[in-house]
């Protein structure tokens, strides 16, 4: 490397980087660490002039990070941002940078991390990510997980946990939570982890059926029960997930009269058909969820408690999307893998396409999330799926609902120190065609960098 060319880079990106608070690198076309600010040594729990001259080969085998950016920024020529772990185990945000000659060959990579481990809330998360050049195509240390039952948050993470302690028990289990959280998936997991996942798993909607067909429906009806019923009768839907699970969605919309009848299947284990007075013994797991409070629902006389409070039923609160925005991320890689797969697509988001979709409320939660990538990837002609493409009310809710300082993101302070190298050579040099041989660009590329930042040689040459 021009020793000068490596003097004058230095000079002009220290300050900018050591003014960022995150861990920042710079790496050089062979993975060699040529400099790094003060927070490295917090960050990598290393000192400097250990970090200095080693390449990312040699960091890796002792440990410093899990996996290096650099190396999968070298190899795919392409920013990438990474989540990865110190040798204390904490998890990091990094992300790389290229810099190109005008031959297209990598110079520098320059690397800034933050650590995400206790990062809880919405500002946080947004700010270690927000305008780093991230492509949910190129997280290449995250796998994308095989369902939508995402736990990288603490708190699904503690669902998760509970929901497979819960899946070999006898008890009946009730799932609260907003619409959209995944409510049916937690059912269907509690179902497939569990001694009944050979058994039928039959989800109802409590709401969508008439409360005068719903005792029918449940339990059952024995011939000539009513006009126009079956002339041999019909099983209802708890005899027909006996050995199985039966889920109850918007189990709250049943009426007191049900919850009374609901109640002696849970305490006795039989059903009574409509027309007939004879028991008929179940063997059925009950899961039921609601979005409702049913503290509120309880007090309003709306719920009986005997029913929902019981000692016997085992209780599963699902946080809403915006309590949990480490599983935004995951769950757009999902959705986008998913529909890519069933539309014979293969889209992708554009950096200031997620920034938009990790700032989002969320609102309707996972199943909001899921309609909106799936619609992108319908509605969008390009391959690369920008911002412009997604619906406008939701890009005006996330420029609302976030505050997040972007002065010091990676591209501003890449273009600050970029003018600052131009300026620095202009002081030592009197010519573009110098200056593009010191820097190791061709000469347009210098008057076209120079006419950008508005620099000017001190005299023509």
């Amino acid at each position: 490397m021009n020793k000068l060319r490596y003097s004058i880079q230095l000079n002009t990106l220290i300050p900018v980087l050591e003014g960022i608070s995150d861990a920042s690198f710079i790496d050089d076309a062979d993975g060699i660490c040529i400099w790094c600010n003060s927070a490295c040594e917090e960050f990598y729990l290393i000192d400097k002039d250990d970090i200095l001259g080693k390449t990312v080969n040699e960091l890796e085998g002792l440990g410093i990070f899990s996996q290096s950016v650099t190396k999968i920024v070298l190899e795919n020529k392409l920013e990438t941002t990474i989540i990865h772990e110190n040798k204390a185990g904490r998890k990091l945000l990094t992300s790389g940078y290229p810099i190109f000659d005008d031959d297209g060959n990598i110079i520098y990579i320059i690397t800034t991390s933050r650590d995400i481990t206790s990062l809880t809330s919405r500002d946080k998360r947004l700010a270690a990510i927000n305008n780093k050049m991230l492509d949910v195509t190129q997280i290449d240390n995250m796998e994308v997980p095989e369902s939508n039952a995402i736990a990288s948050s603490v708190s699904m993470q503690n669902v998760m946990t509970l929901t497979k302690r819960l899946a070999n028990v006898a008890s009946p289990v009730l799932i609260t939570g907003e619409s959209g959280v995944g409510k049916g998936l937690i059912a269907k997991t509690l179902h497939e982890e569990g001694v009944r996942a050979d058994g039928p798993f039959i989800v109802v909607n409590c709401s969508a059926i008439p409360e005068t067909m719903i005792e029918a429906e449940f339990f059952g009806y024995v011939r000539g029960t009513f006009t126009g019923s079956r002339a041999e009768g019909k099983i209802g839907l708890f005899e027909s997930a006996e050995g199985g699970t039966i889920f109850l969605d918007d189990v709250s919309e049943l009426s007191l009269n049900m919850q009374a009848k609901l109640l002696r299947v849970l305490r006795d284990r039989v059903i009574t058909r409509v027309g007939s007075i004879k028991n008929i013994p179940i063997d059925v797991r009950i899961i039921s969820a609601t979005n409702k409070n049913l503290r509120d629902l309880v007090k309003a006389g709306k719920i009986r408690d005997d029913l929902y409070y019981s000692p016997n039923v085992a209780p599963i609160a699902v946080p809403p999307l915006r309590e949990r925005p480490e599983d935004i991320l995951p769950l757009i890689q999902v959705a986008l893998k998913k529909f890519n797969e069933e539309l014979n697509e293969n889209k992708i988001l554009s950096s200031d396409a997620l920034t938009v979709l990790l700032k989002y409320q969320w609102p309707g939660n996972v199943r909001e999330l899921e309609n909106i990538i799936e619609r992108l990837i319908i509605t969008t002609d390009a391959r690369i799926i920008t911002s412009s493409q997604i619906p406008s009310f939701l890009r005006e809710d996330a420029e609302t609902n976030t505050n997040v300082n972007t002065d010091t993101s990676l591209q501003l302070a890449m273009e600050k120190a970029e003018r600052e190298i131009l300026t620095n050579a202009l002081q030592t040099y009197k010519s573009t065609r110098a200056m593009a041989k010191v820097l190791q660009v061709s000469q347009p590329t210098i008057v076209r960098k120079l006419n950008k930042y508005g620099l000017t040689l001190s005299k023509s040459e």
